[in-house]
């Protein structure tokens, strides 16, 4: 029949890191079913799991091996022919239980094989011995009957039986070993698929690397532009925070400049009632430069006259500048004043606007 399952469980499956000797490396990246099976022919017992194309367990159970328990869901034994420790990782205490009694099982199971196995072997060896002693002539027609006919070995004698029986066993043994292994070498191709895919899975993840790279270096100088803005963002809060204080000041200022306006209104009221004397200066200013010019053009005239005029025309010089300078000093009062009142209405018509 071959070999056949005869218990099958799922766990995560992980091997001993063969360099330290200490670090569990997965074997599977989630729970694999993992499987005893039962080699009639051999009377051998195997545990085997495959995560899709790739055999990751492929341990033969011997009764020097030994299942330990480390933790509640966690357990591990020691391959000696795989040269490596292998680990399982279950869902459930219960799962994890029921493994370990299928090991036990299945060790006393190959144990009871390998007792037998060597009973038979020394119970064959002494019981040829003794045939070949006491009838050495009935080893021969054995012998002869393995390569006789089939009229001869129908009377074959019951040695000849387990010896054909043997043989045939043997036989099945070395077909179900060419069998595995050709299966060894699928494996084995599999094993090389996977490694290479393996190495295309590396390259791709170092190029990921450098893409995180890349994108780590972009998103820290994003993250610097961001705290750059913050910076501004703060900036301009505290330049608000000193803008309502200006605020505040200005319009207490304001209230100042009413009160200023105020006065500066009364004053306007007295340089008008000042202004109202203007156009009689002027006229007189108009006058007096009619004067001069007369005296001036007399003078011309009558240069004999110049000597009793000439006092008369510096009297009426020195008259005409003083009023002049007179009035060019009460001018400039009175449009520095009324610049001031334009100034003042400006700013509070600024000041109403801003608020």
């Amino acid at each position: 029949m071959g070999e056949q399952p005869i218990f099958t469980t799922r766990a995560h499956v992980f091997q001993i890191d063969p360099t330290t000797k200490k670090n569990w490396v997965p074997a599977s990246k989630q729970a694999v079913t993992v499987s005893y099976f039962y080699d009639s022919t051999r009377n051998s017992y195997r545990i085997i799991s495959v995560d899709g194309s790739k055999v990751i367990i492929n341990s033969t159970i011997t009764p020097n091996m030994t299942f330990t328990k480390t933790s509640q869901k966690f357990g591990q034994w020691a391959d000696s022919r795989a040269n490596t420790v292998f680990g399982l990782g279950f869902a459930s205490e219960q799962q994890l239980s029921k493994f370990a009694e299928k090991f036990q099982e299945v060790k006393e199971a190959a144990k009871l094989a390998r007792d037998k196995s060597q009973e038979t072997t020394d119970t064959s060896s002494n019981h040829s011995q003794g045939s070949g002693r006491e009838t050495p002539v009935q080893s021969s027609n054995q012998v002869s009957s393995m390569n006789g006919t089939d009229d001869e070995k129908i009377s074959h004698t019951p040695e000849t039986t387990a010896l054909q029986t043997e043989n045939d066993r043997l036989k099945t043994a070395i077909e179900q070993s060419n069998s595995n292994a050709k299966k060894f070498e699928t494996e084995l191709q599999t094993l090389r698929e996977s490694n290479a895919r393996l190495l295309d899975a590396l390259q791709e993840a170092n190029s990921s690397v450098e893409n995180w790279k890349t994108q780590a270096a972009a998103c820290q100088e994003e993250n610097n532009i961001l705290k750059n803005k913050i910076a501004e963002l703060e900036l301009q809060c505290k330049e608000l925070n000193q803008e309502k204080e200006r605020n505040a000041q200005l319009t207490q200022r304001v209230q100042e400049l009413e009160a200023e306006l105020q006065d500066k209104e009364q004053e306007l009221e007295d340089l008008r009632k000042q202004a109202e004397i203007i156009p009689k200066l002027v006229a007189e200013c108009e006058t007096i430069n009619a004067k001069l010019q007369a005296a001036e053009q007399a003078s011309k005239d009558a240069r004999g006259r110049v000597t009793t005029l000439q006092t008369e025309v510096e009297d009426s010089q020195q008259k005409h500048t003083h009023m002049k300078t007179e009035l060019k000093k009460f001018m400039d009062v009175l449009e520095g004043k009324i610049d001031e009142l334009h100034e003042v209405r400006q700013g509070l018509s600024k000041l109403g606007i801003d608020n």
